[in-house]
């Protein structure tokens, strides 16, 4: 385990094979040694070392002043303990006390007890547990847990081995003490060594580490077996060296002896510090430990197995956090950062959890700096994890380590350039070497983020100004990444700097780099001297922050522009973002007032503007679904347009592009004039206008609004689908935000279930990143849906997700976890529950209570009331719901209404809405709602005794259940069947295991059925091979498939 700090820092690395110069490890200091604490390898040693706390939470030492210098820190990166006083040798904290500060010299002082939670098992005389160290849950390692505490959890004799791989700070360690004190708790002994890379010379050191809590059972042993043990150990001296055979033989006994009497897990830490004598010994054992009840699990730094290991050794690879988990573990900090310090921190971490809690503990202490690009937080914590060994460099490679982290992505030749230091690359030997960088491919990596930050605030201000100005003077031929460094070097306002940084924006908004532009822009407006192009630029800016969809980013913006300006236009802007960003928060009326005061008493002279705005103001009234909200879409449209004025909006820059917002929002104030418009965007001109990108994204993700309205969902769908990869090409997710929970519900709906768990999964990743509050619930309550749809177990949507934002002004969240609830409670077969969940989408008198989403459920009301006698009092709400959507409805409602009416009107007329519900064949875009019809009607005809007239609906529908995976409605179908007299197998059939991936996934299986490797598949698909692999790995449980070539099998066309 490398430990950066003065106390323990050496350098050159750990041998990889046994030598002379390895000298047998000395354990009689523990025998004499009245505390056992003079050496490691004494018991009060490894209680010590046992203490260290390991988590993805950085807990900090108690030091008062003076205390603690230097910081030790274990594979992953975490702070383990902080010795030594101000002005005290390094060498002299190590002889004080076992690390701990403020202990008198000469004396022993026992290290504080460390807080609950769970650690790895150290080993100890006695073997008893160690209090366990809290922190966070592991977030976005379910899988990861699962996997290790079914390793360790019942006795089994199988052989249990495993190797967990990952970068520094990726909770290899406190997966690991999960691991133990589950082991513990369920009654097993745990046996834990750690690797020091101080110790990796010493022979067996950590083979002794291991095994001291069982070495009073050598007694048991045969004398030659016992008497290699002592010798390996230095006990038994005047031995010579021990028998390789006789010793591993002695630790199998022994291993053998102890598991017969109780389970036991070996765990073994920074297995690549681990000294090569033990390696050698273990490797030998655990090849043997089949016939024992002995776990083992172990960590190493980086991506592959050390050497010395078995080749053939199962391994698990915890890479980085996902975008949801990272997000997840921030906002988990004390000191979560906000807006555009929270996007660019998560940017920066990479996903690896100790970067996000130390970035974010630096930023909540105020410590911001500033780097191109953005800016990485400075607290000590940072550069005392890496002082130590940066210092240790030769001033070349000091000077080389400050311009790579000073540079926004510079190539290898500009940094060197920059730093003066010619083009022999062995100057970088010295930081390779002690694991600071990788120079590979013509760039400089950092090994992991806090190095970044920990280099460049170690040095001088002014030296980091230098370093930017030479990084500048080397980028005459790249002006945006030359602008940023001119920036990083700027004291005070520059109207130059200011110039070439909005420059940077434009070309960057041209390649689709909104986050990027909105960097730009905004450092751009703090370096304009003048208050009206700070304004203008900061309007930019927070357009930018909206495409990104960061509310929080758009608030801070949008306040600099009201104190700057009384520009109507500006203000007409940043009323789009900031209203955009406070009905992503819940706040539909604060919302509505930011919006309303821009467009009166006078609104803004920019038709466009005005178009945006309403646009913003018709998605406030949708997911508010408050009739004052609505209501003054359509007047604020009427005149608004082309007035001759340059659009500031290139998404508004074609006709066909603000026709379709037009018309989109002229749809979401009233749903009944949408099948028209959307007759009349869809007329295709004779010559389509050329569009940019951007334009023509907007255009799709308006005609998909209008297609929602209008009942088509299959034309949203594929609109949604083809407008999102142009979104997230640009970067640009936040223009997405309104509409993700409608494109979910319409895949659920039309049967897309796969697809639409993968939408869910990438809508609550946004939503958690840039913390959309009620997109979050919305994805709660779909995903309740889903599972409920699916037969599982899905109960009623998290507490959370009821209270999150108030119901009360964001009714289309509330309907969909009324509908999810009452989905959930149909599945269970808690009929009356269902009943009181959807009739609470209806005022008592009927009225819905969203005007769109609560009458697309007027079936499953129908079906719970049906089921529970109440068809009389929910008859007058069908009504209701048939006179709100007008003479002319949608085929979807038309479809749904006969459905209830045939469930809840007069039985004469039962039959007749039947059919009608479903012989329509348009109704086949909805399969679940089309399946559901023709059961009730299979279940109509067969109470009325005309079961021949049933089978054929039963049977389409237990096919479409089936084939959607809908196990719960199978089963009723295939009950009715049998009741019916049809015989069925007992077992449901399997559906196709095809349909249970992901667009993604199905696309991957198919080329590699095709023959293509790997590789080829990545370059096809724009994917790393590596996520490729991934993807085959999931999938081949799924497919029931355990080679690559079975995969040809699954496809009829190859």
């Amino acid at each position: 385990m490398e430990r950066p700090c003065a106390a323990r820092s050496r350098r050159g690395r750990a041998p990889t094979g046994r030598t002379g110069a390895q000298r047998p490890y000395d354990a009689s200091a523990h025998v004499n040694s009245p505390t056992g604490g003079a050496r490691w390898g004494g018991q009060g040693a490894v209680r010590a070392r046992s203490g260290r706390f390991l988590s993805h939470e950085v807990h900090a030492a108690s030091a008062g002043p003076g205390d603690a210098q230097a910081v030790c820190c274990d594979d992953d990166g975490e702070v383990v303990e902080r010795s030594g006083k101000r002005g005290e040798a390094p060498g002299d904290a190590g002889r004080r006390t076992a690390g701990v500060a403020g202990a008198p010299a000469g004396t022993v002082k026992e290290p504080p007890a460390p807080p609950p939670g769970p650690v790895p098992g150290r080993g100890s005389g006695s073997g008893t547990p160690h209090r366990p160290v809290p922190g966070p849950a592991l977030l976005g390692r379910q899988a990861e847990v699962a996997h290790v505490l079914g390793l360790v959890g019942e006795r089994r004799t199988e052989q249990r081995l495993l190797l967990l791989l990952g970068e520094a700070g990726t909770g290899k360690s406190r997966l690991l003490a999960a691991a133990a004190e589950h082991a513990r708790d369920s009654g097993a002994l745990v046996l834990a060594s750690q690797g020091i890379e101080a110790e990796s010379r010493h022979s067996f050191a950590s083979l002794h580490q291991l095994l001291l809590p069982v070495l009073a059972g050598t007694a048991t042993l045969p004398g030659h077996l016992r008497t290699a043990l002592e010798t390996a150990f230095g006990i038994a001296l005047d031995e010579g060296p021990p028998d390789s055979m006789l010793l591993r033989t002695a630790v199998l006994t022994l291993l053998g002896g102890v598991s017969e009497r109780q389970r036991v897990l070996l765990t073994l830490d920074d297995v690549q510090h681990v000294d090569r004598d033990s390696l050698d010994v273990l490797g030998f054992v655990m090849r043997r430990l089949t016939a024992h009840d002995v776990t083992v699990l172990m960590t190493a730094r980086g991506c592959t197995a050390p050497a010395g290991l078995p080749a053939d050794l199962p391994a698990v690879l915890l890479g980085p956090l996902t975008e949801q988990a990272a997000a997840e573990l921030m906002d988990a900090q004390p000191h979560a950062p906000t807006g555009r310090t929270r996007i660019e921190l998560l940017r920066q971490a990479g996903g690896n959890p100790l970067a996000i809690i130390e970035l974010c503990r630096a930023a909540g202490t105020g410590g911001a700096g500033v780097l191109p690009g953005g800016g990485l937080p400075r607290t000590e914590r940072i550069q005392e994890l890496y002082a130590a060994r940066l210092r240790a460099l030769p001033e070349t490679a000091q000077r080389l380590i400050l311009y790579a982290a000073a540079s926004q992505g510079e190539d290898l030749a500009t940094v060197m350039t920059a730093a003066g230091a010619g083009s022999d690359l062995a100057a970088w030997a010295p930081a390779e070497e002690i694991g600071l960088v990788a120079v590979m491919d013509g760039q400089v990596h950092f090994r992991h983020p806090l190095v970044r930050a920990g280099a460049y605030h170690a040095a001088p201000a002014h030296v980091r100004q230098q370093a930017h100005r030479d990084l500048a003077a080397a980028l005459t031929a790249e002006p945006a990444r030359r602008a940023w460094h001119l920036a990083a070097a700027c004291v005070g306002r520059d109207e130059s700097v200011a110039t070439a940084l909005e420059d940077t924006a434009e070309l960057a908004e041209r390649r689709g780099g909104f986050y990027a532009a909105g960097q730009a822009l905004q450092r751009a407006a703090e370096c304009s001297p003048a208050p009206a192009d700070r304004a203008r630029r900061y309007t930019k800016a927070l357009r930018a922050a909206q495409n990104v969809g960061d509310p929080l980013w758009v608030s801070e913006l949008y306040d600099q522009i009201t104190a700057l300006t009384e520009d109507r236009d500006l203000l007409g802007m940043a009323a789009c973002g900031a209203g955009m960003g406070l009905s992503l928060f819940g706040h539909q009326r604060q919302a509505f007032r930011v919006v309303t005061r821009a467009l009166e008493p006078e609104p803004p002279a920019n038709g466009m503007t005005v178009v945006a705005l309403t646009s913003i103001l018709a998605a406030i009234g949708y997911q508010s679904g408050l009739p004052e909200i609505r209501d003054p879409v359509t007047a604020a449209l009427e005149g608004a347009g082309s007035d001759g004025h340059a659009t500031p909006y290139a998404e508004l820059a074609t006709s066909d592009s603000s026709d379709a917002v037009r018309a989109a929002s002229l749809a979401g104030a009233d749903p009944t004039r949408a099948p028209e418009l959307l007759r009349r965007i869809r007329q295709e001109p004779a010559v389509r206008e050329p569009a940019p990108d951007i334009a023509e994204m907007t255009r799709l993700l308006g005609l998909g609004g209008v297609a929602w309205y209008a009942d088509e969902s299959d034309l949203c769908v594929e609109a949604h689908r083809q407008g999102y990869a142009m979104l997230s090409a640009f970067g640009a997710m936040g223009s997405a935000a309104p509409s993700l929970a409608a494109v979910g519900a319409a895949l659920i709906d039309t049967g897309r279930w796969a697809e639409a768990e993968e939408h869910l999964d990438r809508s609550a990743a946004l939503a958690a990143v840039h913390k959309w509050a009620h997109l979050q619930s919305d994805v709660e309550a779909l995903r309740t849906t889903l599972r409920a749809l699916r037969g599982e177990n899905a109960g009623s949507p998290a507490d959370s997700a009821w209270t999150a934002v108030g119901l009360e002004e964001n009714r289309a969240t509330h309907a969909r976890l009324l509908r999810a609830a009452g989905t959930a409670a149909a599945a269970a077969g808690d009929f009356d529950g269902a009943f009181r969940h959807f009739r609470s989408l209806f005022a008592e008198n009927g009225t819905p209570l969203h005007y769109f989403l609560s009458p697309r459920l007027i079936a499953d009301l129908a079906s719970a009331a049906q089921r529970t006698g109440r068809e009389r009092e929910t008859a007058p709400v069908v009504e209701v719901v048939r006179a709100a959507v007008g003479p002319r409805p949608t085929t979807r409602m038309t479809l749904l209404l006969h459905h209830a009416a045939a469930l809840t009107g007069a039985p004469k007329d039962a039959e007749h809405h039947f059919r009608l519900a479903t012989v329509n064949p348009v109704g086949d875009q909805w399969p679940p709602a089309r399946a559901q019809a023709r059961l009730h009607y299979a279940q109509w005809l067969r109470r009325r005794r005309r079961p021949l007239d049933a089978r054929p609906l039963l049977v389409t529908a237990l096919e479409t259940f089936t084939r959607l995976g809908a196990a719960g409605l199978a089963e009723e179908a295939r009950m009715e069947l049998r009741a019916s007299g049809v015989t069925t197998g007992t077992a449901p059939a399997q559906a196709d295991p095809l349909a249970e991936l992901t667009a993604q996934q199905r696309e991957i299986v198919r080329l590699a059925a095709r023959g293509l490797r790997n590789r080829e598949i990545a370059e096809q698909l724009l994917l790393s091979p590596r996520t490729v692999s991934s993807h085959l790995y999931n999938v081949y449980p799924k497919l029931g498939v355990s080679s690559r070539n079975q995969l040809r099998g699954l496809f009829e066309d190859l």
